[in-house]
């Protein structure tokens, strides 16, 4: 069951096996996507397979793990939509160019520091995917479960269809918790009392937003 897991638990896994529910996704869904399953085939399985090995690999050091698995996931996830998404339109909208690209690179900084410093938590799970939901016209919802040798962990993830870049992922909600509504969150309590530029400045050094 689901009893007991904690979001502690969820950042153990989710970067690790976030590719590997993308590909047994894709593979599982002839009946939804047949006409764009070998498309995405192409796309994923050799950086799903890279990121596998290296996961599993002891000659790469747990540094040289995560330079490379973002690499992979740089190709797969549209940080900017994240970013975007994560601070929202109003004050997205505030933001020039490379003040969009600089808030997109400190959030890809702040999911690294999350996500990928749990790389040596990774123990082999595994990935069911349960249900793929259609939920618009460039829009879909893959349900899966993270099994683990004691626990088993719901996760949703969320993508859309680039027109440049084919599908892409956006999202990821754990235990009903989404990635992107925490930053969200997060975020707007801290522009409730101070302003986007100080915001800003304590992404650049790392300044604790809440849990």
């Amino acid at each position: 069951t689901n009893q007991g897991i904690t979001m502690q638990t969820a950042k153990k896994i989710i970067i690790n096996v976030f590719l590997l529910s993308i590909l047994s996704f894709f593979y599982g869904s002839n009946v939804l996507f047949a006409d764009e399953a070998s498309e995405i085939k192409e796309m994923t399985s050799v950086k799903v397979d890279q990121i596998i090995r290296m996961l599993r690999s002891d000659s790469l050091s747990k540094e040289e793990k995560k330079i490379e698995i973002f690499k992979k996931l740089d190709a797969l996830i549209d940080f900017n939509l994240m970013a975007k998404l994560c601070l929202g339109k109003k004050h997205w909208k505030r933001l020039s160019k490379e003040g969009r690209a600089e808030f997109t690179q400190l959030l890809v900084e702040r999911l690294k520091q999350s996500y990928l410093d749990k790389l040596d938590l990774y123990t082999d799970e595994e990935v069911e995917v349960v249900e793929a939901r259609k939920t618009g016209k460039n829009r879909v919802e893959i349900l899966t479960n993270i099994v683990g040798k004691d626990t088993k962990l719901e996760m949703v993830f969320k993508f859309y269809k680039s027109k440049k870049k084919g599908w892409m992922a956006y999202d990821a909600v754990i235990l009903g918790v989404s990635i992107v509504q925490t930053y969200r969150s997060q975020f707007s309590g801290v522009l409730k009392k101070e302003s986007l530029e100080k915001l800003i400045e304590r992404l650049r050094s790392s300044a604790e937003l809440g849990s």
